[in-house]
């Protein structure tokens, strides 16, 4: 008897990519967990050096990306979908908007909805401001660090890396996006340095929230005597099981896992919200959420440029949170970004910065001004300061605020569970990103990895956690923001440039040797124009005029010592002519039936042609570059010759331009459309 056949189990890692990392991430993670006050320390002196001699980077850099991401949603180049001109979105706009939302910012919504705003209302830098200058402040601070700054570094990478991946066809890797600069050298060196850095960022990243949300929900559960109190022993539980579904939810990939979980997290965010709205003083959330967003509008461009470099008082305050803020999404700007990339295909570059800077921004104020706004006033009118004097304590400031709400129980239930869920979107998603930077994007990674990736964020967590080591490397993930500024500015200037070849590309006219139609055949034109085409018209089109036309150029070009293919499919009423490249894309002229609904109107009229339905074919062109094709019905087999030879020229001219060399070369003959 035969025995089965077993298959090997193939990890996909890159070796120049993964052991570089997993080295740099093991190492860092140890040294916090032995020395967390010693390392802690000489980070923060390295930190706060940053911070205070080169914060102006931070500012300029953010708001570079904002009025770049601006100009483009509104410029020419907005309407460039990221794909091919006939590509359209894989996921719902609500499932879309709900799982770049879940990974962007979902623990900490949660973390910071009343802790932030409290700790801007009761801070020493504007205590000698009034009460309601000071809530006002909070208010608008809070707007300004959880807005459209923030979305604008995540939308920023995220499009470049779409933008490359699904355009130009690129491995979905932030070495792509620096393609137009360094070309052929990503594969080298070069983009294996990019990758360990997105690698490590994003290991740290996650592990540092993660820790962080572990913590509130021990608090919550304890507030809840779910469990007895709050300890290591909890906190392991809870990782073990989060973690578990955090694997299962990756392993079964974006269409399951994360998209229900991201849609199920939404619903239940926007439950809670309506709860604390109408429980809380709603009549006051409301205005002070109109009266907030017309003061963020009001001081954008104050608030954007702003250093504070005139006010002593406040730039500690400066340092701590603004700067801070920033620092924090760009290092976590290239896992959000890589997870937006893998969701964003077939949008245009105006639909992904439209629903990306304002979507997530405007929720994001609603909330802010729900739950922080509700705390700031029972603070003031109910609870005697009780809530301020919580803010060192910001994972227990939640559920403490909501016990002076009605059903406080309930609602506390209800956040757990949404930052349980968020947990588990941020790592489930966080698992994806990381194997796909590992193994550079492969197709056939084998789940395992994945669970690998689990563990390893599970047991560094729990481990930094047990010894105060998640402060130390949460700095260590600041420090680095600051040379991926740098490289994001690169990533501007990239992305424009590609942006100017691609409209140029695609909008470069016909060659002058174009034919406009003659005067010689038009009776012949006149009764196909008048008539309709079935399939069966359109099939003995192709067979009558198009394959003689295909097949003369085929001879034709031979005897000029170029070898052309032709592709006929007479199921799919499909022909193409194409000539095969080693270094630029294949030259295809094809022409294949599209059907056209025509509208009653025209089928009622006696004036016009007879129709007996709705549904009529003609023959339309396409090309190799995904350019719009048009319909070719009244063509002759000389005029269709000579049409061929109008876009070779025209091939043949693009090509013949260096400045189109990165557009034209990137592996689309073995990557198909």
């Amino acid at each position: 008897m035969n025995s089965p056949k077993q298959t090997k189990l193939k990890f996909t890692f890159d070796k120049g990519v993964t052991i570089p990392s997993l080295i740099f991430i093991i190492g860092i993670c140890l040294f916090s967990v032995l020395f967390p006050v010693e390392i802690k320390a000489v980070l923060d002196e390295i930190k706060n050096f940053i911070f205070v001699n080169l914060n102006w980077v931070y500012v300029w850099c953010v708001t570079v990306f904002v009025i770049f991401l601006v100009f483009l949603m509104f410029s020419k180049y907005g309407k460039i979908r990221l794909g091919t001109n006939d590509s359209r979105p894989e996921h719902s706009f609500f499932s879309w908007i709900s799982m770049l939302f879940a990974a962007g910012m979902g623990i900490g919504l949660m973390y910071f909805s009343v802790a932030e705003p409290m700790q801007h209302y009761s801070t020493d830098a504007f205590s000698e401001s009034h009460v309601i200058s000071r809530a006002k402040n909070a208010q608008l601070y809070t707007f300004f660090h959880w807005g459209i700054h923030a979305w604008a570094i995540y939308g920023l990478v995220g499009l470049c890396l779409a933008y490359f991946t699904y355009r130009y066809r690129l491995p979905l890797s932030l070495r792509s996006c620096l393609y137009p600069l360094l070309k052929d050298r990503i594969k080298g060196k070069w983009g294996n340095v990019i990758d360990i850095f997105a690698l490590c960022s994003t290991f740290f990243g996650i592990t540092t929230t993660l820790g962080f949300g572990v913590v509130q929900i021990n608090s919550g559960l304890e507030t809840l005597k779910i469990l007895p109190q709050t300890g290591f022993i909890y906190q392991i539980l809870i990782v073990i099981v989060l973690v578990s579904f955090a694997v299962l939810s990756a392993v079964s990939g974006v269409n399951k896992g994360i998209k229900i979980l991201s849609n199920i997290n939404v619903v239940a965010v926007i439950i809670l919200l309506l709860f604390v709205l109408i429980l809380g003083p709603t009549v006051y959330l409301i205005g002070s959420f109109t009266n907030g967003l017309g003061n963020y509008i009001n001081n954008f461009f104050d608030l954007t440029f702003n250093t504070h470099v005139y006010e002593d008082k406040t730039l500690p305050w400066f340092y701590n949170w603004t700067i801070l803020y920033w620092a924090w999404w760009i290092s976590w700007s290239p896992f959000v970004g890589l997870f937006i990339a893998k969701i964003s295909k077939g949008r245009s570059i105006r639909e992904f910065i439209a629903a990306v800077l304002i979507i997530p921004t405007l929720f994001n104020f609603i909330w802010m001004s729900v739950f922080g706004n509700s705390a700031i006033w029972i603070d003031f009118n109910f609870a005697n300061g009780a809530l301020s004097a919580l803010v060192s304590d910001p994972d227990a400031l939640m559920f403490r605020f909501l016990e002076y709400l009605p059903l406080s129980n309930i609602l506390s239930f209800i956040v757990i569970s949404i930052i349980m869920i968020f947990f588990v979107t941020s790592a489930d998603s966080g698992m994806l990103v990381m194997d796909s930077i590992s193994s550079k994007n492969s197709s056939k990674s084998p789940k395992l990895q994945i669970v690998f990736w689990g563990i390893l964020l599970a047991v560094l967590s729990l481990m930094l956690l047990n010894a105060g080591g998640l402060e130390a490397l949460q700095t260590m993930t600041l420090i680095t923001a600051l040379p991926f500024a740098v490289i994001m500015v690169l990533f501007v200037v990239s992305l424009m440039k590609a942006l100017v070849i691609d409209y140029r590309y695609y909008e470069k006219g016909l060659s002058v040797s174009t034919i406009p139609w003659s005067g010689e055949f038009w009776k012949e034109r006149l009764k196909k124009i008048i008539s309709f085409k079935t399939e069966q018209s359109v099939k003995t089109f192709m067979e009558d005029q198009v394959l003689p036309a295909f097949t003369e150029l085929k001879d034709e070009f031979a005897l000029n010592g170029i070898t052309v293919e032709i592709n006929y499919i007479p199921d799919t009423l499909k022909v193409n002519l194409e000539i095969h490249h080693d270094i630029v894309n294949n030259f295809v002229y094809g022409v294949i039936a599209h059907k056209r609904i025509v509208s009653e109107y025209m089928v009622d009229d006696d004036n016009l042609p007879d129709l007996d339905s709705k549904v009529t074919y003609f023959p339309k062109t396409y090309f190799g570059d995904s350019r719009e094709g048009y319909d070719v019905q009244y063509f002759t087999k000389n005029e269709l010759i000579s049409d061929v030879l109008k876009h070779y020229d025209r091939f043949l001219k693009i090509i013949a331009e260096e400045s189109n060399e990165m557009f034209i070369s990137t592996d689309n003959n073995t990557q198909g459309n």
